[in-house]
């Protein structure tokens, strides 16, 4: 905890720092903040979705298909029954598609890979095929978009950021200091206002999931076998483990997670199901699980890596600009580990890419309007070369297994 603590503040403080010397005032800003939180959320979600799957030994590329059908869920059941079914009905179907994956996967053997990537394409063709035929019966407004769905309520913590509870209106603390404009100080303030201030309740349930899903992981008896099924299945099978059943509720775990994280975006990002709202975050979340070597702060880390660059994409480009600084001031760092663990190739590397980016930086006073819209994309894939070369994952996840060893 400390450590994410130091690396929080250190990160904000090379922001601060960053922000004076260009002028870049959304770096730290209270709404880029609450932006990239909203825009990890998904993320995050489908993250954990992978993370279960995979410590029970079972890859699960079919992230991208429970999201969607998650997500046509949230919008259809949520636009009748209200945003909080939506949500249940949003978990259900994404449990439903994570059941085929487990029984191609589990029982008849499937590969991996392949059970995955035929969920993904059958997902997007189901619920274009559904919603066709809910346009043609007047029940949808068109075939790509649900009606709207009822707005979840928002709130902030009491004393930090003006939450209100009881008719009682807490002051804003946080907001108050962050108009102070003092280095650092403030810079701090704002982002911490942004993260705490009119969450919505769904948001709050999201990233208490992440601590959750690591007490469940490493501090329960489940969590334990569920975690030998991934490591050593016939070492499991050995102690009396029902290794099938493991693999069976990681995989459906992973779905349910994976179709909330498509429900948050029908009902609390948007308010309604509009097609291609997934945008690839399901693969986004796979990659993010990889940077946080399976390990749900890590991935969390990832998440708020891109979260942090699609926002500031979306408000502005003079501080996508910023952000060269931050990706040189990363790949400096990476450097010095590589020098100090004598790994002169990586170090070179890492050193060059910093040089050329801090010439980007200098030799442009703005970017491309097309550059703009694939930095977060390019500033995490970076961050994940560099800071993902010591991966471990479960040592039998994508290896078929069937009962006395693997196939």
């Amino acid at each position: 905890m400390r450590r994410i603590i130091v690396i929080f503040f250190g990160i904000i403080a090379i922001l601060s720092i960053i922000r004076i010397a260009t002028g870049a005032s959304d770096l730290t800003s209270v709404g880029t903040a609450k932006a990239a939180l909203l825009l990890s959320v998904p993320i995050v979600l489908a993250a954990l979705g992978g993370l279960f799957a995979e410590r029970a030994g079972v890859v699960n590329i079919g992230l991208e298909g429970m999201m969607i059908m998650g997500a046509w869920a949230g919008g259809f059941i949520g636009s009748m029954h209200g945003p909080w079914m939506g949500l249940v009905g949003a978990i259900i179907f994404g449990a439903v598609g994570a059941l085929v994956h487990a029984v191609a996967t589990i029982t008849f053997g499937v590969d991996h890979v392949v059970s995955g990537v035929a969920i993904n394409i059958i997902a997007a063709g189901l619920v274009r095929y559904i919603s066709t035929i809910l346009a043609q019966g007047g029940s949808w407004p068109g075939p790509s978009q649900s009606p709207d769905v009822e707005p979840i309520g928002q709130n902030g913590l009491p004393i930090l950021s003006a939450g209100k509870y009881f008719g009682w209106q807490s002051p804003d603390l946080l907001g108050a200091i962050g108009e102070k404009n003092w280095f650092l100080i403030s810079d701090i303030s704002r982002v911490l206002r942004g993260l705490t201030g009119e969450l919505s309740y769904v948001t709050m349930i999201a990233v208490a999931l992440v601590p959750l899903s690591y007490f469940i992981l490493w501090k329960t008896s489940f969590g334990l076998r569920l975690r030998s099924t991934g490591e050593s299945p016939i070492a499991a099978e050995s102690l009396g483990v029902n290794v099938y059943a493991m693999k069976y509720w990681g995989v459906l775990l992973s779905g349910g997670f994976a179709g909330l994280g498509g429900g948050f975006l029908a009902i609390v990002a948007a308010n309604h199901y509009q097609e291609n709202q997934i945008g690839g975050r399901g693969y986004i979340g796979l990659a993010a699980m990889l940077f946080g070597n399976w390990r749900p702060g890590g991935l969390f880390a990832g998440a708020a890596l891109f979260g942090f660059a699609d926002a500031l994409q979306l408000r502005d480009s003079t501080a996508i600009h910023a952000l060269l600084l931050l990706i040189v001031a990363f790949l400096l760092f990476a450097s010095w580990r590589s020098f100090k663990k004598a790994k002169m190739i990586g170090g070179l590397v890492a050193l060059a890419v910093a040089a050329f980016f801090a010439w980007f930086f200098i030799a442009f006073d703005e970017l491309p309007g097309q550059l703009v819209t694939m930095t977060p994309y390019l500033a995490t894939l970076i961050v994940l070369s560099f800071a993902s070369q010591r991966l471990r994952g479960p040592a039998a996840a994508g290896f078929p297994y069937r009962r006395g060893g693997l196939k």
